[in-house]
């Protein structure tokens, strides 16, 4: 029944927003309905998902499709696997838009925002069960298109406007390799069925072939970089709920279809595995450099992103370098790791997305620099995002400290042998290290800045806590991020069955995930862990005491103000300097003059790798080169005969046997 039940959650997803398209604009049920009936969607697929992971068979079916034949799906353990947050993060999302992007406030974008939402739901899940690659492709651009329009919902902006089209038109980059990769294998292996292959039956020149437009494709929607250029300037001008289920879910469906493709060949070369290694360490290391020097707070979440997706990469290019290398324990952890990541990623992520949704919804600016002292205005916020913080940082009892053990222990393990594969993969271990102290700092400015110390503006100083309809998917959100963190014993027969679908059949008796990570110690330590914290802060409570007060950083001024205090840009100056080579940061100084100077104001701003520094300008270079050819435009009659004319002549002397004649005069 899984397949059937997954498929009835597929159909109430994509028809959630219909009803509210009958109903006014202004009209409380059409956002109501939408929500309930997601809801449902996701306690159904959730169901279905739960009988096809502990179901060992893998149940599929066909649908007659009229270019291909009978294209099918199916659903095996790795499907389940990526449909839950899939059904998860859309019924939140969902439950969240209630308070954040009401329909009373949003009559214009609203209903169409709840349509897309559920279209956009609906397309990953038929994307995740997809065993044809017309079916793959059907999910492919329903999922490209709803995004499209929910990026956009504010399209009376020009800026989202701009964030909305870039992404269009770097999804269709992707699309078009898509076509070409299953043209090549529909040419190669006589079907579109994602089937695996034998392990003669491709040539070494079509495998590189297939995987380069897959990893052109995957990678583009995954936002690996450096084909992330779209994600910054999406994340940052959809609205909050949209960011995170693009953060939390629509890039792993790059991951997912990475995945499942290179599931298909059971010999690949060892080149791959280290071509993930490398894009997955650039990623990890270059997404955070650029996260830390960022202002606006949704760009700076957008940065962390492609870290994360960079530290997923590392686990998959290590379990690929174990394939190649016929190293089992390898390919166990590193993608127990890879996969442990894609949840706990989409957990966090979202849970910070909402938490800073809370903050633009409170204060409506995204500029960390003119936050401040909403810790003591929005206390249920600043703990959300304090719990999504050390989750993302990777540190104990929470689930992302899980998911990167499990990365380390593969990479730590390269080191006992000496091979080329291992002394690879073991590089990526201090690139690892590095990015999680870079995480840590970043997110110790931005928890600073926005919700500690004193309020810089009257928008912080008015601020209100969010809604219950926008606490609650928080709150669910960050006992996940604690159950997996302290309990993470609980996932490992998940993981395990996992591992084993995407495992070629000659790694069926690989060893377990507990039989190379002592799950249950860390169970017992996390837990005890918890229990101190807990205990060290009853005692606190017993005593009583109350905390005093006094100001920060007052530097022995007499009355210090909010302009004293660290901003966002002056803690991560520093760090910032440290990768200037990388980052290249634009500084704009103020001209300070005379003994008793007038205010003046320093302004920075860090461009983007790819798109301000490459695609843009190239871009204009070719704008004004097509522009020279204006001048033969100029709407006069007499010059278009004149190049007919031109044309003719050229036309005519093409047909005279020039090289004939040449040879005459020269025989004479």
């Amino acid at each position: 029944m899984s397949l059937e039940l997954i498929i009835i959650a597929i159909v109430v997803a994509a028809a959630s927003g219909w009803p509210g398209l009958c109903l006014g604009r202004a009209s409380v049920w059409s956002e109501r309905i939408a929500a309930a009936m997601m809801s449902a969607a996701a306690v159904v697929g959730l169901a279905g998902v739960v009988a096809g992971i502990c179901s060992d068979a893998r149940e599929s079916s066909g649908f007659p499709w009229p270019a291909a034949g009978n294209s099918a799906i199916g659903v095996d353990a790795l499907s389940a696997f990526f449909l839950v947050p899939v059904f998860v993060i859309g019924a939140l999302g969902a439950i969240y838009g209630l308070g954040y992007w009401p329909q009373r406030l949003h009559p214009g974008s609203g209903r169409k925002l709840r349509l897309f939402w559920g279209t956009l739901v609906a397309a990953m899940a038929v994307l995740v069960v997809a065993r044809h690659a017309m079916a793959f492709l059907l999910g492919w651009e329903m999922m490209a298109l709803s995004a499209f329009f929910l990026v956009g919902t504010e399209d009376e902006r020009e800026e989202c406007r701009r964030a909305a089209w870039l992404y269009l038109v770097a999804t269709h980059v992707g699309t078009l390799a898509l076509f070409a990769l299953f043209a090549a294998w529909r040419h190669a292996t006589g079907s579109y069925a994602l089937q695996p292959v034998a392990s003669d039956a491709l040539g070494l020149a079509q495998m590189n072939t297939l995987f380069l437009l897959a990893l052109v494709a995957f990678g583009l929607k995954a936002g690996v970089m450096p084909l992330h250029f779209w994600l910054p300037g999406a994340h940052a001008n959809a609205p909050t709920h949209v960011s995170a289920i693009l953060s939390g879910v629509v890039l792993k469906m790059g991951v997912y279809g990475l995945l499942r493709f290179l599931s298909l060949f059971p010999d690949p070369p060892a080149a791959w595995g280290g071509m993930i290694l490398t894009l997955g360490m650039i990623s990890c290391l270059l997404g955070v450099a650029f996260a830390i020097g960022q202002h606006d707070l949704k760009r700076l979440l957008a940065y962390h992103s492609v870290e994360n997706i960079g530290i997923i990469l590392i686990g998959l290019g290590l379990a690929m370098l174990g394939r190649s290398a016929e190293r089992p324990e390898w390919i166990v952890l590193g993608l127990a790791g890879c996969l442990l990541h894609v949840w706990n990623h989409g957990l966090f992520k979202s849970l910070l997305f909402l938490a800073a949704g809370s903050v633009v919804h409170a204060t409506h600016t995204r500029e960390i620099d003119h936050l401040g002292g909403l810790s003591e205005a929005m206390p249920w916020t600043a703990t959300m995002f304090l719990v999504g913080a050390v989750a993302i940082c990777g540190l104990p009892p929470l689930n992302g400290f899980v998911s990167e053990l499990l990365v380390y222990l593969g990479l730590l393990g390269t080191l006992a042998t000496h091979g080329g594969s291992g002394s690879a993969a073991a590089v990526a271990a201090p690139v690892l290290a590095m990015a999680g102290a870079l995480a840590l700092a970043c997110f110790v400015k931005v928890y600073g800045a926005v919700f500690l110390g004193s309020a810089r503006t009257e928008a912080c100083e008015r601020a209100r806590e969010a809604p219950a309809t926008m606490k609650g998917p928080m709150l669910f959100l960050a006992l996940c991020c604690a159950l997996i963190g302290t309990v993470p014993v609980v996932v490992g027969p998940l993981l395990d069955r996992v591992v084993a679908t995407w495992m070629s059949s000659g790694y069926r008796a690989h060893p377990e995930l507990s039989s190379l990570v002592p799950l249950r110690a860390v169970t017992a330590l996390s837990l005890s862990f918890v229990a101190l914290v807990v205990v060290i802060a009853l005692m606190l409570e017993r005593r009583g005491r109350a905390p005093s007060r006094s100001v920060t950083w007052d530097c022995g001024y007499a009355a210090p103000t909010s302009r004293m205090q660290y901003s966002a840009s002056s803690f991560a100056q520093m760090i910032v300097r440290m990768f200037r080579g990388i980052v290249r940061p634009r500084i704009h100084d103020p001209a300070i003059e005379g003994v008793f100077p007038l205010r003046g104001e320093m302004h920075s701003h860090i461009d983007d790798a790819v798109l301000d520094r490459l695609l843009l300008p190239a871009g204009r270079a070719v704008r004004e080169w097509f522009g020279m050819l204006r001048g033969f435009q100029q709407g006069l009659a007499q010059h278009y005969v004149l190049y007919i004319l031109i044309t003719v002549l050229v036309m005519l002397s093409m047909q005279i046997p020039i090289a004939r004649v040449v040879t005459r005069m020269f025989e004479r």
